[in-house]
């Protein structure tokens, strides 16, 4: 929780900062909230289309959840963006996740 109300702090100073909401999206992931996990993810979307691992991490957050087609679709929406960005590394990452949820 320490970690998770430095982020907050940070983020009244900084609210849009891409970095700051994933760091505290990965935090309520590892205390189980994940449905708090998916707004920060959300947040950093908003504000950073570009943010290619937040996609990542959203869509495994919800498989966590059972929401397939919602990861589907993150998944599907990062390899996008990561094809923009010319983010070879995280494409494959992305894809092989997608690849092992619907095989």
């Amino acid at each position: 929780m320490e970690r998770i109300n430095k982020l907050n702090e940070m983020l009244k100073a900084q609210p849009h900062d891409s970095f700051l909401l994933h760091a505290l999206g990965l935090e309520y992931i590892k205390i189980g909230e994940l449905e708090r996990a998916i707004e920060s993810f959300e947040k950093v979307i908003a504000f950073n289309k570009n943010y290619v691992g937040t996609y990542y991490h959203m869509a495994q957050t919800f498989e966590k959840q059972n929401k397939f087609d919602k990861a589907i679709a993150i998944y599907q929406e990062g390899i996008q963006v990561a094809t923009l960005v010319k983010d070879q590394h995280a494409k494959n990452e992305l894809q092989m996740a997608l690849d092992e949820l619907i095989d």
